[in-house]
């Protein structure tokens, strides 16, 4: 009953995915015409009397942004359809080697996990030359998922901590969140498409010149910026509460509040030391089990809950961060 009732939870949740997508397409659209209209009027037919948009303005200026957020969205999802091993690798994770102890420590228990959680063994990567503590998990389904950490997660973390560690990632797998991430990684990518494009379009010339073209270039960025803002917004919507799920889940699997709880303590202490995970792309940032993304915008979008907060709902009180040396 509760497989099903998962399942119809994770269709919900991809149902409202997709309609706030399209709410920010259709939004998208308007302020690219917007944008674009007066980016013309200012260059062109404010100051020429009779002098109006050119035929189909709206129509190709609708066309245009349709086909860069749309296509860009299909054309990543579709290089990530592969599987989960494809996006952990353009991250810049490999897989466990087993001559080392710690990745080996690692695999082993991500197969202890497998077996009891009775799901399928996701294959165990590793984000090599990595000092923050960190995590994610990838894939569409259990039969491509996978698990990755940071080296710094394998030198920092006990083996409790480490097993809570999976465990919080095995959640995410088991909820079909790495599902809808992967869909998310695909719309944002979309979204942020004309941002791209109006930079392109603003850079001057070979002969440092700026053109028309720079003032439809910032005139796109300009409503691009609905796109990236979109993006981190859907990012927040969908990943906050899913991580104090995959907390809890942790706790449940393991039985142990100090593993999962340990390892958010000792991110606290790398936080106050300035220590932090390297950073990586906008679009995965809902992936990580810590956003690594910095600035205010990035606080304000911020993808996970703070850190003080999942850790007072772990253990029920406010809990001191907890020294990096200490197993």
């Amino acid at each position: 009953m509760l497989i099903f009732e998962s399942q119809r939870e994770a269709r919900v949740r991809t149902l409202r995915l997709l309609l706030a997508f399209g709410v920010a397409v259709l939004l998208l659209v308007v302020l690219v015409n917007a944008a674009l209209a007066l980016a013309w009027g200012l260059t062109w037919s404010f100051w020429v009397p009779g002098a109006g948009y050119p035929h189909y303005f709206f129509e190709v200026n609708t066309a245009v942004t349709l086909l860069f957020v749309l296509g860009g969205w299909w054309l990543e999802t579709s290089r990530l359809s592969r599987g989960g091993r494809v996006l952990a690798e353009q991250m810049g994770a490999r897989l466990a080697q087993s001559s080392d102890f710690a990745e080996q420590r690692f695999a082993n228990i991500v197969d202890e996990m497998a077996i009891s959680s009775g799901m399928k063994r996701p294959v165990a990567m590793v984000l090599a030359r990595d000092e923050g503590i960190n995590a994610f998990a990838a894939g569409w389904d259990e039969e491509d998922a996978v698990v990755a950490v940071t080296s710094g997660a394998l030198e920092h973390l006990s083996r409790e901590e480490l097993q809570g560690l999976v465990a919080h990632e095995f959640s995410h797998i088991r909820e079909g969140d790495t599902r809808l991430n992967m869909r998310l990684v695909g719309m944002v990518f979309g979204l942020e498409m004309l941002f791209r494009m109006g930079q392109d379009l603003a850079e001057p010339d070979i002969r440092e010149h700026r053109t028309l073209a720079t003032l439809l270039g910032l005139a796109l960025m300009g409503a691009g910026w609905l796109g990236w803002m979109t993006g981190h917004a859907l990012q927040a919507a969908v990943s906050r509460q899913r991580e104090f799920l995959a907390d809890a889940r942790s706790v449940q699997w393991t039985r142990s509040r100090d593993g999962i709880g340990g390892v958010l303590r000792k991110v606290m202490s790398q936080q106050n030391e300035g220590v932090q995970s390297r950073r990586i792309g906008s679009m995965v940032q809902h992936m990580l089990l810590v956003g690594t993304e910095e600035g205010r915008m990035a606080h304000w979008f911020d993808s996970h809950p703070s850190l003080e907060e999942r850790v007072r709902r772990i253990y029920g009180r406010r809990m001191a961060p907890l020294p990096l040396n200490q197993a």
